[in-house]
């Protein structure tokens, strides 16, 4: 498993407080290498510790509050600052996988399609050549 998800599974967060999304569920599937950063998505009690222990700012790019820690390489925040999202509807439904939940790649397609950056259109189009053949919502 990747460095930065063992150092979030040394944070010991509550569970069913959070979820990675962003790129983080497409690395754990192998769909793509391991990034420089993780995005977290996250509510009550895991965003309370996120705010302890991180440096909390204003992202005015994305219009959102978040807490980073290790030199921002794990990000959390309690909302995505790109299209629209339910993030109790993202927590509750994310896949478990190495013991740690990951939002749905039905969400990350359409979070990545909306965007359409260079990055986030090679994802998709690996997503689509890659070996993974798990469900995809």
């Amino acid at each position: 498993m990747d460095r930065l998800f063992r150092q979030l599974i040394s944070l010991d967060l509550p569970a069913g407080e959070f979820a990675i999304f962003g790129s983080g569920p497409l690395i754990i599937r192998g769909v793509i290498p391991a990034a420089n950063d993780l995005d977290i998505i996250c509510r009550g009690a895991a965003w309370e510790r996120a705010k302890l222990i991180g440096t909390v700012q204003h992202s005015d790019e994305y219009g959102v509050t978040i807490a980073t820690i290790y030199d921002g390489q794990i990000s959390f925040g309690t909302a995505w600052g790109i299209g629209i999202f339910d993030v109790d509807n993202l927590i509750d439904g994310a896949d478990m996988i190495g013991g740690l939940p990951f939002v749905q790649l039905r969400h990350v397609i359409r979070y990545k399609m909306e965007r359409a950056s260079p990055k986030d259109l090679r994802h998709i189009e690996a997503l689509k050549n890659s070996n993974y053949s798990g469900e995809t919502d």
